[in-house]
């Protein structure tokens, strides 16, 4: 068969195309004849160069065949070269039964852009079916008497093949009796009748066989046999006649079993056994036999299988009548069934990308869905919609294409895939509808950038703390997905106390974790802020930063420091403690500093060694050193008392200054100290003194004759020892140290009392008052004779009724001038040998105070 079929579709084989152009999409039709039973493989056209098309590009474009109408597809293309070849074994009788034409229709498809082309496949018949006989054998009865010329008629002989390869003739088998011959019906189709050629007589012969052979036109020819017994009965001269020639029924797809179709009928003139009518189908296919039965008495047909419009729509048999003595009629039935929607659409997703990327615009084709439904007419008609409150719609495209297109940004972050459920639904009474659910997965587009946990970060760390300890972690989290997410911390460049913040800090750039590379100094600087960029590994990557902000916590690390009295070097500093002193009066004030803050700053102050444990006491938060008790004669005039002042800090520091204290009224009363001073001079320091002399006396004079010519002032009382509100200056305090009124650090107020030792370098002041209510007072502790200055400033005579101020007022004039002077000499002197900064820084601030006062009251 091979190479006959082949030539025959050669010969068969002819290419129709037709290109029509319908809403911007290339939609055209192909048709193909090619012979039935073609091997798998064999090549029946060249689709790519009928339609013009790229081979190379057939791939790309996912060229493929679709089925129409059914889920069977029986050709296929060669992405290759383009060729349709056979995909499956094609029986054009169990397709296409009887019909003249027989015609499939297929698609072809190409996406990008979507093109559809219908081909039309005329599958021609080959001569592979030889005729056949319904049944083996006929018997047919003939009376004796029948003329010469009559004729019975033969069963045909049934060949599934068409055209010239159905049944063209027949041969009988040489006889004396009978010759053959052909007739064809309205319908083409070809039977037998046997012709009386010779009377018969039922006494010589009373049954005889013949062979009947049935050719077909194909080549090779193939035939059917069947055997005719002819049996000699005594006369019947008439056969039955239908009462209508064809007949026409209109069946429900579905219906129930026994559910009746129509009824034939035909009569016969003859009278009794001649007369008697009986009917059978003469040519029915095996599917129709599957489907129908006939009763052989009534001749009503009914249903005995499961009769499906999609199958097949129209049934064609022949009934033939027979009567008691083989005399027969046929006639024709035509059963037609009408379609009921009882097939639901079904879907197919031809085409789909997945995973589809966040970042396409709307608009975008993701898919391509087709639909389709195997009832007709109205029931065929599909609509196809997807469920709300997704970002997809179907956009019909050609016949029941549908394309998946999206309707607004996608965000993987939000929404990682979607389940879209496609719905199908046929305009059928009642409508029947199918669901299919599509899974598209969304891709990730690096579109977010990390986002820390927090707005800002704050840390605080301790002084002095090692390199690498941890100071704080940071954490930004980005939603988008692999190495889209993966976040890498770093530093930015910034400056903190004129160095790079790297210097300082180094984080972890997988954790956050920031940990420090050196320790910090409280008393250097006590915060600092870095910026820590966050940064994904995307492309391009995506970044933000975020504010770190270290404090550094104080640890006490800092000593205490004595300001005053100086806790080193070779200074002599003593302080005069009058003898009428009463408990509880003030007589000097340790001053002190700590570097440290808080807590650790918080000094307290502690006498560890006294010459006479009884005799004073300090505040512990002030420093204030005061009497306890009463001073008495029996007191030692010299007591040395060394102070212990601590911070509050864990573990605490400390440090101690000696602090001298004369218990005198007047330094005159106290010759060592001249003594000494005598020992420490130096002839340099005598020239110094020398001139400092001349300098303050001409000073002093032009201030006398002004003091002189103020006349009128007011009453003042005598006092030994100037005494005044002195502000402890700024500049006698170390750099960046501040007071908290209540810490009991410093004071801001204080009263002095000055001293000298005649000519010494080493002088200093001392505190004798505050503001303080117990304060001892300077008139109560040192009383002295107006007299005591007469060697100094001479008789002067001024009356207590006659002036600015009475006799009291003008020696505590002098007495104020003669502390003047010798403030000026102390003050000049320390300048000229350089004393320390402290004493002339206070020295000079005493001497301020004191002429300002002086001149403010009067």
């Amino acid at each position: 068969m091979g190479t006959t079929s082949m030539n025959m579709k050669l010969k068969g084989l002819s290419t129709v195309f037709f290109l029509t152009l319908r809403v911007g999409v290339v939609f055209g039709d192909m048709s193909f004849s090619f012979p039935e039973e073609m091997e798998r493989g064999s090549v029946v056209g060249n689709i790519a160069k009928d339609l013009g098309l790229d081979v190379s590009k057939l791939s790309a474009r996912k060229a493929r065949i679709d089925a129409e109408g059914n889920n069977k597809r029986y050709c296929d293309i060669n992405l290759a070269d383009g060729d349709l070849i056979v995909a499956d074994r094609i029986d054009r009788e169990a397709l296409c039964a009887k019909r003249a034409s027989c015609m499939l229709r297929q698609e072809l498809v190409l996406e990008n852009p979507l093109e559809l082309h219908r081909i039309s496949l005329n599958i021609i018949d080959i001569n592979d079916n030889a005729p056949q006989f319904k049944k083996d054998t006929i018997n047919i009865e003939i009376r004796e008497s029948a003329d010469k010329g009559n004729r019975f008629r033969l069963d045909e002989a049934h060949d599934a093949d068409i055209g010239q390869n159905a049944v063209q003739s027949y041969v009988l088998q040489p006889n004396s009796n009978f010759i053959l011959n052909i007739q064809t019906t309205s319908s083409g189709i070809k039977y037998g009748e046997l012709v009386l050629d010779k009377e018969l007589d039922r006494e010589e012969q009373k049954e005889m066989q013949l062979l009947l052979t049935a050719l077909d036109g194909g080549s090779p020819q193939r035939s059917g046999i069947i055997t005719i017994d002819v049996t000699v009965l005594d006369a019947n001269d008439n056969a039955p006649v239908f009462n209508q020639a064809v007949y026409e029924a209109s069946l429900p797809e579905n219906s129930p079993l026994k559910t009746h179709v129509i009824t034939v009928s035909a009569t016969d003139a003859d009278e009794g056994v001649n007369g008697e009518v009986t009917y059978e189908f003469s040519q029915i296919s095996d599917d129709s036999r599957k489907l129908f039965s006939l009763d052989h008495s009534t001749g009503e047909i009914t249903v005995i299988g499961d009769v499906d419009f999609e199958e097949e729509n129209k049934y064609e048999m022949f009934v033939e009548a027979k009567d008691g003595y083989g005399l027969s009629s046929d006639a024709k039935v035509i059963i037609s069934l009408t379609d009921a929607n009882d097939n639901a659409p079904f879907i197919t997703l031809k085409s789909l990308t997945n995973p589809v990327p966040e970042n396409v615009s709307p608009g975008t084709e993701v898919g391509i869905i087709n639909v389709q439904d195997r009832d007709s007419e109205q029931n065929r008609q599909v609509y196809c919609f997807i469920q709300q409150n997704v970002p997809f719609k179907l956009i019909p495209s050609i016949k029941n294409y549908y394309s998946l297109v999206t309707t607004e940004k996608l965000d993987r972050e939000l929404i990682p895939d979607y389940n879209i459920t496609v719905t199908a639904r046929d305009e059928g009474s009642p409508p029947l509808s199918s669901i299919k659910t599509i899974q598209v997965a969304i891709a990730d587009v690096n579109d977010n950038p990390p986002v820390f946990d927090e707005r800002s970060y704050s840390t605080y760390v301790s002084e002095n703390v090692k390199s690498g300890h941890i100071l704080c972690s940071v954490s930004a989290r980005d939603p988008d997905w692999r190495q889209n997410g993966t976040v890498i911390y770093s530093i930015l460049p910034s400056a903190a106390d004129g160095a790079q913040a790297s210097s300082f800090l180094s984080i972890n750039g997988e954790n956050g974790d920031i940990q420090s590379l050196r320790s910090f100094d409280y008393e250097q600087f006590r915060s600092f802020k870095v910026y820590v960029l966050a940064r994904d590994n995307g492309s391009p990557p995506l970044s933000s930063n975020v504010t770190v902000s270290v404090f550094i916590t104080d640890v006490n690390d800092n000593t205490p420091q004595i300001l005053y009295p100086a806790p080193e070097g070779n200074s002599f500093m003593t302080e005069l403690v009058p003898k009428a002193a009463q408990g509880g009066s003030l007589v000097s004030k340790v001053i002190a500093v700590d570097g440290d803050s808080g807590q650790n700053a918080w000094l307290s102050y502690q006498i560890i060694k006294s010459t006479d444990p009884g005799l004073f006491k300090i505040d512990l938060h002030s420093g204030e050193i005061r009497t306890q008790r009463d001073i008495s004669d029996s007191d030692n005039m010299k007591q040395n008392i060394v102070v212990a002042v601590k911070d509050n800090g864990q573990p605490s520091l400390s440090a101690t200054c000696s602090m001298f204290l004369l218990i005198s009224d007047n330094l005159a009363e106290v010759p060592e100290l001249k003594d000494m001073a005598y020992e420490d001079s130096s002839s340099k320091l005598t020239s110094y003194l020398i001139i400092a002399l001349v300098s303050v006396s001409t000073f002093f004079l032009t201030f006398i004759i002004i003091i002189l010519g103020l006349r009128f002032c007011r009453r003042r009382k005598p006092r030994l020892l100037f005494d005044g509100a002195v502000a402890i200056p700024s500049s006698y305090l170390p750099p960046n140290y501040t007071d908290v009124d209540g810490t009991g650090t410093l004071r801001s107020t204080y009263n002095y009392d000055a001293y000298l030792t005649t000519g010494s370098r080493t002088s200093d002041f001392k505190f004798v008052t505050s503001y303080n209510d117990n304060t001892l007072p300077a008139d109560q502790t040192l009383r002295k004779n107006p007299t005591d200055f007469e060697e100094v400033f001479g008789d002067l005579d001024v009356s207590p009724e006659v002036g600015m101020f009475p006799v009291h007022g003008a020696e505590c004039t002098l007495k104020t001038l003669a502390q003047v002077a010798l403030w000026a000499v102390l003050y000049g002197v320390c300048r000229c040998i350089d004393l320390k900064v402290q004493l002339i820084t206070a020295a000079s601030a005493v001497l301020s105070q004191i002429i300002y006062q002086e001149c403010a009251a009067r």
